[in-house]
Order: C-alpha cells, then sequence, then structure tokens
C-alpha cells in the first residue's frame, strides 16, 4: 500500500466545483479526505448506503495567511508564548469582504433548516499520511440559532478559535519533535452542516463513531488486526476518540470487551455522559444520561439497544425494560447485544473498511454518525490511519520475579526497550490525597521536557489524558510525547482503571511516535504491580508530591503473541 493516488489527489477543484471553496489556497488535509472519500462513494456500490454531510464549505489557506498579513499577525510563528498567541489573535479583525462571504455561506444552510454546524480544522500537515496529527488543532460547534448577526458573530468566533488553534502548545510540541517548522503550517476550515435531530431543543445524532481499518495494539492475538475496528458513543462524537467511555467494537470479535465482562467493569467503562448542542442556550453542552432519562425515554423508542441499569449493591446489569422514573440504578450507555441488533451497521462497516482501503492504498480512520431508526449512515472524516512500526516478535527473558516493576497480560504488541535510564511514577494515594490534578500534569510536563531523549518510562494510576482526573492524571499529548513506554495501573480500591479502547487520538498519537503501551491490572493472574519495591527505593520528587523518578537501568519486553510485556530493573538479556 502507497497511497500515491491521495498524496497526488488534488481535492481543491471538487470544492471549488461546489462553489463550496473560499479563497485561492489550499483546502488542507481533513477537507482533502473528505472530498476523496465523497468521490470514492460516488463511483461505488456504497453510494446509496453511505452519505456526506449535506454540505461542506472550505475556507482555504488563503484566507486565514490573509487575515495574519492584514492584522500585523504574520510573526506569531516565532511566539512560544500561548497566552500571549490567544491575546494577539484576539485582536484581529475580519474584513469586510470576508464576513460578506461568511454571510453568504450561512445562507446556504437556510434551506436544510440552519442546523447546528460543525467547525473543522483542515491543515495542510493533516494531510500527512506518516503522521497523526489527531487531535492538535481543535473543533468547535455553532448552534446557528438567533437572528443573522448572531449567527455570523458566532461562525466568526468558531473559525477564529480554529485558527488560533494552530498555534497551541501541543500541535508546536509535535511538530518540533518530528523536524516540521512551524511557517510550513497553514489552517484551512471546513465548515458542515453537523448530523444529527432536534429532539426537545437538544440537537445531536444517534451515535457517532470512528473506525479504524487496522488495529495496532490488540487485547488478544485471536483480533485480526486487518478486520479493523469500530468505537461509538451515543450523542455528539466529541466522546468518541477521547478516552473516555466510547464502545469499541473489534470486527474479528464485536461480542469481545476489552476491559472484561464482569458488570463492575461494564460499569466501569461505559459511558454515563452524553454531549448535544443546546439550541436554546445556543452552545454545547454536556448531560449525566441518568438526568435526561426521563426525555430520553419519550425520544428514542428503542433506547433498550443502548441503555442497562447497573445495581452497585448486587453488582448486577439490568435491561433496560426495567425503567421507571423512580429507579436510583445507574443507566450505562454500555450498548448490550448491539452487534446482534445492528447486523446492517456491522456489514456496512465491513464494505466500507474494504472500498476504502482500496480506493486510497491505505489503512483508513473514519469519523460518522448512524441513525438505528432509519438506517442512516454519514461518513465526516476520512483521512489515513498513521502506520504503527511495530518490531518482529520479542522474546521475554527469564527474569526473577524479585526484579519486575511491572506485568501485564492484555493489549501488548511486540516492543523492546534497554537501559532506560529513568522511571516516572505517580502514586495513586499521594495523587488523590495531595488532590491537585492539573499540578500533577504540570510536573509530569516538566519532566517529559527535561528527560527528552532518555526514552524514560511514564507510569501511573488509570487513563493517562482522561478528560475526568478522578480516573486517571489529565494531561496532554504534549506532556508525556518524550516517554518510550506509558504504563497505566489498575488501583480498584480507588476506581483507577486502565483504558483498553484503541482508537482515541491519544493513542494515535502514541502510535504515530512507536511509544510502547502497557496495561497492568493489580492483583489479577499474570500481573504484578511491585508497589512495595516503588515505596522502598529512592526516588526524587517531583514539583507534585504525587509524582516521583526513580534512576536506574530499567528494561521494557512486550510481546504481543504470548500477550505478555514486562518492566524489569537492573536485568539485561
Amino acid at each position: 500500500m502507497s497511497g500515491q493516488r491521495f498524496i497526488d489527489y488534488q481535492a481543491e477543484d471538487f470544492y471549488r466545483q461546489k462553489g463550496w471553496l473560499l479563497g485561492g489556497g489550499k483546502c488542507g488535509g481533513k477537507a482533502k479526505g473528505l472530498a476523496y472519500a465523497g468521490q470514492a462513494l460516488k463511483s461505488s456500490a456504497l453510494s446509496e448506503k453511505v452519505k456526506m454531510p449535506l454540505i461542506s464549505h472550505v475556507v482555504s489557506t488563503e484566507v486565514f495567511e490573509d487575515f495574519l498579513d492584514r492584522n500585523g499577525l504574520s510573526g506569531i510563528y516565532d511566539d512560544d508564548d500561548w497566552e500571549n498567541v490567544k491575546a494577539r489573535m484576539a485582536t484581529g479583525r475580519f474584513s469586510d469582504a470576508l464576513k460578506a462571504d461568511l454571510s453568504r455561506i450561512l445562507r446556504d444552510f437556510e434551506p436544510i433548516g440552519s442546523p447546528p454546524l460543525v467547525v473543522r480544522s483542515s491543515s495542510l500537515m493533516e494531510d500527512s499520511v506518516d503522521l497523526a496529527f489527531a487531535g492538535k488543532y481543535d473543533s468547535f460547534f455553532s448552534a446557528n440559532v438567533g437572528g443573522q448577526e448572531r449567527q455570523l458573530a458566532k461562525l466568526e468566533e468558531c473559525i477564529r478559535d480554529v485558527w488560533v488553534s494552530t498555534f497551541n502548545p501541543s500541535a508546536r510540541k509535535y511538530r518540533t519533535k518530528h523536524g516540521k517548522l512551524h511557517r510550513d503550517e497553514s489552517m484551512a476550515v471546513i465548515i458542515q452542516s453537523m448530523v444529527g435531530k432536534e429532539r426537545g431543543g437538544l440537537y445531536y445524532p444517534k451515535l457517532a463513531g470512528t473506525i479504524f481499518s487496522r488495529i495496532f495494539r490488540r487485547p488478544s492475538p485471536r483480533i485480526r488486526k486487518e478486520d479493523g475496528l469500530m468505537c461509538i458513543c451515543f450523542g455528539v462524537g466529541t466522546r468518541a476518540v477521547d478516552r473516555g467511555a466510547a464502545r469499541s467494537f473489534y470486527l474479528t470479535n464485536p461480542a469481545l470487551r476489552p476491559s472484561g465482562n464482569s458488570p463492575e467493569r461494564i460499569a466501569g467503562s461505559s459511558q454515563e455522559f452524553f454531549d448535544y448542542i443546546d439550541r436554546t442556550a445556543g452552545e454545547l453542552k454536556t448531560a449525566a444520561v441518568r438526568d435526561m432519562l426521563p426525555m430520553l425515554s419519550e425520544s428514542h423508542k428503542d433506547l433498550d439497544r443502548y441503555i442497562e441499569f447497573y445495581d452497585e449493591d448486587s453488582d448486577t446489569l439490568l435491561p433496560y425494560s426495567i425503567y421507571s422514573a423512580m429507579m436510583k440504578m445507574r443507566p450505562l450507555v454500555s450498548f448490550p447485544d448491539f452487534h446482534k441488533r445492528q447486523k446492517n451497521l456491522f456489514s456496512l462497516t465491513h464494505d466500507l473498511i474494504a472500498l476504502m482501503e482500496e480506493r486510497l492504498g491505505l489503512p483508513v480512520d473514519m469519523e460518522f454518525t448512524y441513525d438505528t431508526t432509519d438506517e442512516d449512515f454519514r461518513m465526516v472524516q476520512m483521512r489515513p490511519l498513521t502506520h504503527f512500526k511495530e518490531m518482529s516478535r520479542v522474546e521475554i527473558p527469564e527474569i526473577p520475579e524479585q526484579d519486575v516493576v511491572f506485568r501485564g497480560d492484555r493489549m501488548v504488541s511486540n516492543g523492546r526497550l534497554q537501559h532506560v535510564p529513568y522511571l516516572v511514577y505517580v502514586e495513586p494515594l499521594k495523587y488523590l490525597s495531595e488532590w491537585d490534578p492539573s499540578g500533577a500534569a504540570l510536573s509530569v510536563g516538566r519532566l517529559n521536557d527535561q528527560l527528552k531523549g532518555t526514552h524514560y518510562i511514564l507510569a501511573g494510576p488509570g487513563r493517562w489524558g482522561s478528560r475526568n482526573p478522578a480516573i486517571g492524571v489529565p494531561i496532554q499529548y504534549g506532556d508525556i510525547y518524550n516517554c518510550g513506554c506509558l504504563v497505566e495501573l489498575s488501583a480498584p480500591h480507588f476506581n483507577f482503571n486502565p483504558e483498553l479502547s484503541y482508537g482515541s487520538h491519544f493513542f494515535l498519537d502514541m502510535d504515530s511516535d512507536n511509544i510502547l503501551y502497557l496495561p497492568v491490572f493489580a492483583g489479577q493472574k499474570n500481573n504484578i504491580y511491585a508497589s512495595d519495591w516503588l515505596d522502598k527505593s529512592e526516588y526524587e520528587v517531583g514539583s507534585h508530591p504525587a509524582v516521583r523518578v526513580y534512576k536506574g537501568d530499567f528494561f521494557v519486553y512486550l510481546d504481543g503473541e504470548s500477550e505478555e510485556g514486562i518492566v524489569t530493573r537492573g536485568t539485561s538479556a
């Protein structure tokens, strides 16, 4: 697979012919992928089964560059003070000509009911087939309500926010790490009609998700890498690409739950919040499923396909059919038996993967929405899936158990690190008792900069990069990208558990940078978490009391065939 056809494809003509291209510049990577997918679908047997957003206007890179020039901001590429960058960009003004063009764009959405708008980044570097750039730049939502002046002001705000994200610290660090010059980047913007329906003043798709045509990190060698993976969430798709609680379906065996089948584990890895556009307030909001259950029950007659209840007292799962407004049990968006009830979606996913891989000549990453009632499938994004350069099988040496710091038995891909001089560890109890999650994240980020080039090992409780600091340290990828191996540790008494769902932006970045990953489940067979050794050994404390740095001679061995991975100290093979 070379992907040369995609690399050579010029998408600007596609948007220009539809009257959807603003400016004479480039349309960027995301817009290119969407146009390429649309052309591929048009000439295929899937043309009636897979649709695109009704409208996708593109504000080209020329408009972005003109904005910088007109406002004296061209030198902003050299400003690495993020707060100053945001302040300077806020002073920039849109020209009257640009405002007139944006007003025209807004009128294009009126015949289809002025739906909410998704304003997405589409930078030049997002065109890369070698680097992920996943989640480096931001997308924003406009409820698209109120009079023309209010709609235009919100659209301007969203476009400006996308442009500002060009210079965010995570993107700057990522470009620097991969030898890219900041000034070689430029930002186009896609303005899409949001797919979904309005229900009681709330606008959202029933389901949103991602599809990956290849899997580079498997929970079991019985999962075929080439079969792909689908991750889905209820509501707006922001939760499908974060380290949250999207449901992962490995297409080799959709019944497999990577986190396990016990009710407690299902409850710990299931979605309990969803995102939507509040058309009255005019903004993106988040709600607890529990709080919105009466409305959801009224609006969705097939809610049993998504929700079941968890009784914490008896540690049991109960079907949605028992729902009563007086219930106190936790509703979980766990998609019970979903693969059996939605065979059309799984069959369509299989065919779509085959088509896009054949037309692109590369593994693919797609984002979509789906309505289970009318089987309406909409592709909203398509791009090459960054390759993970997995090593050949690694033979794990015989290591005395007292020298093993961590051992895990799932989600392991082949990899080896030798003579690593530093292990950074976030101690769970201290992290909770000295409650300052942002301080802990900042401490890790500082060490990441200091330890550049060492391929240090980073270990900590729960899910690294989670939006919820109660289940993991809320770092950004730019805070950990210099590490060579990331270890996620369970601490069940504190509600910390690794997140095994491949497919988040976080995992895509790790694939792009070939960072090894090892989840460890304390107390489970074939898992070791040497907390006694960690407590008794000498270490230095970082700028947060929970963050420790151990100096030594560490080794990492991961073997995907035997499903075994270890981090060991002072032992070579």
